[in-house]
């Protein structure tokens, strides 16, 4: 689509509302609630059929916190400079407001609030302030089935529930099916509107107050990732609306951008059918620092690269965010990457412990697949290899059966003797690989959600290249999030709250502008 069918002037609009929200997850529900009961006029729109973006399949867990000087001490500490000291410390504050507006919210449905406590993920000061605030039960609503086009890994979709019943009984207007396409600005760069394209095609919408951006960031779409990333290919996890439209648009009207390179991801599984579209996280397991030793779990599984040697620790502090970034290796006299894929190796013992993976998804078109609680359908259909022998593991693996012999042996003599003095792995998590039959499957990077998009303020308020806002738009959520170095679990999701809180405030508090002509 060109500029010439969405030219950043119009002279008519179609139709005008205070406030336009792009994407319809978390963050873009908050915003249009905050903007909603701040007395704007709101339209929000989502280009899928459904609503809940990538929030939907997350734990559903805010992360909060009962000590702000130990929240800013640690959230500093994680973004190591990436992330200025004020922004840092606007979400800390919001971190502190979000219980009580819960609490509202959950009156809709009568939905019930709970509280999980949970150290943060890194031994950093002030990770034991930490707590999730969840919605463990909504009253006729079942957290499995009451989105047929979603499943979470918690209760993702209570909460999604809970922010939707919101919307409706405020009478926000909603628009499905309808894709944002290109910011419309005034002659001094000020945004004035959106282009959308929908079942009644393209259509020029005047935003009097401003324009949000919470539609997500870019994991969907691997030609922004291949300009980003080193580390590909790179498999999306659960959701393929995100596509990185807010980046572009923008960034179309002079954005700066921050933390591209992170995205939060692990390893996992390729399905057999081609036609499956989302990689098979591993298994989640507990978080752990070293002082809450008690959190670990058994990992039945090592990773193995092509040549048949460990060359990571499995369970780093918190491998759903960082378990890729062993794999981001490459050899540049041949451009291989030896890790990609790796391979995950489990015995007899290690198959009968648990579900090796599991699957998250937001999308109507994707049949739903469950893993089995033996990992056997997974040899059957193809994801998992059985191996009789150790030779049948190498040959499968594609590996020197001397080498991964070694391997298997100092393994095995690791785990008895407690302690993983190559690479590191908590001792706890450590369980031998000596009973055959063994079981194999080819381990690829998985992103579940990127961080990197457009810079923001403390008022959300997206800035361009030199540091100043773009006058009227804002941002919320996924789509340009502080997090810029390691990832604090269950944060982005606060993010959506407490980001959608201020920029529906704030943008719902400026004078409209097409009065003001």
């Amino acid at each position: 689509m060109t500029g010439q069918k969405f030219p950043r002037l119009v002279e008519a609009f179609d139709e005008s509302v205070d406030v336009i929200v792009v994407g319809y997850g978390f963050a873009g529900a908050v915003s249009a609630i905050a903007a909603h009961d701040a007395g704007a006029k709101v339209l929000l729109l989502e280009k899928m059929a459904d609503p809940g973006g990538i929030s939907v399949c997350a734990g559903g867990g805010l992360r909060l916190s009962r000590d702000r000087d130990a929240a800013f001490s640690y959230l500093k500490a994680t973004n190591d400079g990436t992330t200025p000291d004020d922004v840092i410390g606007a979400f800390v504050d919001g971190m502190f407001e979000v219980e009580d507006f819960v609490a509202e919210l959950v009156k809709v449905n009568n939905a019930e609030i709970v509280r999980v406590e949970r150290p943060g993920n890194y031994p950093f000061p002030g990770y034991d302030s930490m707590y999730f605030l969840e919605i463990d039960k909504v009253p006729g609503f079942d957290r499995e089935t009451g989105y047929p086009h979603a499943r979470s890994l918690r209760n993702g979709t209570n909460m999604m529930k809970v922010l939707e019943d919101n919307v409706t009984a405020r009478g926000i207007e909603v628009r499905f099916s309808t894709a944002a396409e290109r910011l419309i600005t005034g002659p001094d760069g000020e945004v004035h509107g959106l282009w959308v394209e929908g079942v009644n095609g393209p259509r020029a919408i005047c935003a009097k107050r401003g324009v949000i951006l919470a539609c997500g960031g870019f994991e969907a779409n691997q030609a922004m990732q291949r300009q980003y990333w080193q580390l590909n290919p790179v498999y999306s996890a659960a959701f393929r609306g995100n596509t990185g439209d807010g980046i572009r648009m923008a960034t179309d009207v002079g954005a700066g951008l921050w933390h591209m390179w992170h995205f939060h991801g692990s390893y996992g599984f390729r399905h057999s059918d081609p036609n499956f579209p989302f990689a098979i996280r591993m298994k989640r397991l507990p978080d752990w620092v070293p002082e809450v030793r008690e959190t670990e779990a058994v990992m039945s599984w090592i990773l193995l690269d092509r040549r048949g040697r460990r060359f990571m620790n499995e369970y780093e502090p918190y491998v759903q965010d960082t378990g890729h970034r062993a794999l981001d290796v490459m050899d540049p006299s041949t451009v291989q990457k030896p890790n990609i894929p790796c391979f995950a190796v489990v015995d007899e013992e290690g198959r009968k412990m648990y579900p090796l993976g599991g699957v998250v998804f937001n999308d109507r078109d994707v049949t739903p697949y469950e893993w089995s609680a033996d990992n056997l359908k997974e040899v059957q259909n193809g994801i998992l290899t059985k191996c009789d022998t150790v030779e049948d593991l190498a040959e499968t693996i594609g590996c020197d059966v001397a080498e991964l012999e070694e391997s298997l042996h100092r393994w095995d003599k690791a785990c008895a003797a407690g302690q993983d003095e190559a690479l590191g792995r908590p001792p706890k998590t450590m369980a031998p690989i000596k009973t055959p039959p063994y079981y194999v499957g080819e381990i690829w990077p998985v992103v579940s959600n990127t961080q990197g998009g457009p810079v923001h303020d403390t008022k959300q308020r997206v800035l361009n290249a030199y540091g100043e806002p773009i006058p009227r738009l804002y941002e919320a959520g996924e789509v340009g999030s502080i997090w810029g170095h390691l990832y604090l679990s269950g944060a982005n999701l606060s993010e959506c709250f407490i980001g959608g809180r201020i920029a529906g405030r704030e943008v719902a508090s400026l004078e409209d502008w097409y009065l003001m002509r």
